[in-house]
């Protein structure tokens, strides 16, 4: 199959390439403009080739240096695609409250220029990386069928996504599906401000940790492989075009007890306990945030399999060892 990654030098989409090349067959063009992973990041996962988007799929990576927002670049690189995961966005409820205009021109423009190439590619599944930020606040756990009330800038771009997602199904029968991911967290997430990322940072650079809000907030967080074993599946299930998932793990988990658990995991691989303090409040964050992940087990055969202390271990180790 031929594999069209927006975003893949990220964190996501390089865990996506490991997946990948597992088996054996696959062609995968990644498509960044490199703004947050780089060439380097790429390259600590697989060899790959510097190739433009008029060349033809061949086995093995090749990279495509462009932009979504630029709707020739995107159209040429997803031509003879047969899956594209778009993963390529403005991320982060922050700087989505900071520039609401450039969070919605990366993700509603830069989605829609995504689906257009995808139509104008034929018979090409559309794997859109979403959250639960177009749902808002609400009484969780949340789930596919509840009415949306974002509470971000972020939310309402990524909430435009999913709609443009569902138009494009029902309109022009490109097959789309809508992953809507948990706290993401795990090894390669260098680049991350997600909190176990940051949090990781930071006590390794002896800095404290400073939780916003008095930290009873809670979260699902979902480790990287189960994340992408969602990917990989949501991309080759048949008959699945046109839904939404709920991608998490079904648990919900303050952010003092995910701090909690960091601590843990730092210390037993070494490092010094960090200091831990109290921020404001940040505009836009939810309280509760945990998902029903009933859907996705049903209909894509999926749910997550790592348990959190597994997890951050995991994670904490990879930081360390890419410390030395």
């Amino acid at each position: 199959m031929n594999w069209l990654i927006t975003g893949g030098c990220g964190f996501i989409g390089r865990s996506l390439v490991a997946r990948l090349l597992f088996e054996d067959g696959h062609a995968i063009r990644i498509f960044d403009n490199l703004a947050v992973g780089t060439r380097d990041d790429l390259a600590t996962v697989v060899a790959f080739n510097d190739a433009n988007a008029q060349e033809g799929w061949s086995n093995g990576v090749t990279l495509v240096v462009g932009d979504i927002k630029n709707r020739e670049d995107i159209a040429s690189a997803c031509k003879d695609a047969d899956v594209i995961v778009h993963l390529a966005a403005n991320t982060g409820v922050g700087p989505s409250v900071e520039n609401p205009f450039q969070d919605c021109e990366t993700n509603v423009i830069g989605t829609l220029n995504v689906l257009e190439a995808a139509r104008s590619a034929g018979n090409c599944r559309v794997v859109f990386a979403s959250s639960g930020a177009p749902l808002g606040v609400q009484q969780p756990p949340l789930h596919e069928e509840l009415a949306p009330h974002p509470a971000s800038p972020y939310g309402a771009s990524k909430l435009s996504g999913e709609g443009y997602c569902s138009a494009y199904y029902h309109c022009f029968g490109v097959e789309t599906v809508v992953l809507r991911f948990g706290n993401v967290y795990g090894p390669r997430s260098g680049h991350k401000m997600s909190l176990v990322a940051k949090f990781t940072k930071q006590a390794l650079d002896d800095e404290p940790l400073e939780i916003y809000g008095d930290g009873k907030q809670t979260r699902d967080f979902i480790f990287i492989d189960d994340l992408v074993d969602a990917v990989f599946k949501s991309a080759l299930v048949d008959d699945v075009g046109g839904e939404t998932f709920q991608i998490a793990t079904a648990r919900e988990t303050t952010v003092y007890e995910l701090t909690e658990a960091l601590v843990a995991a730092l210390s037993k691989a070494g490092v010094h306990e960090p200091k831990i303090t109290y921020g404001e409040k940040r505009a836009g964050d939810v309280e509760r945030n945990y998902s029903d992940t009933t859907k996705a087990a049903q209909l894509l055969g999926w749910q997550a399999e790592t348990d959190l202390t597994d997890g951050l271990q995991a994670t904490v180790n990879f930081f360390c060892k890419a410390e030395k």
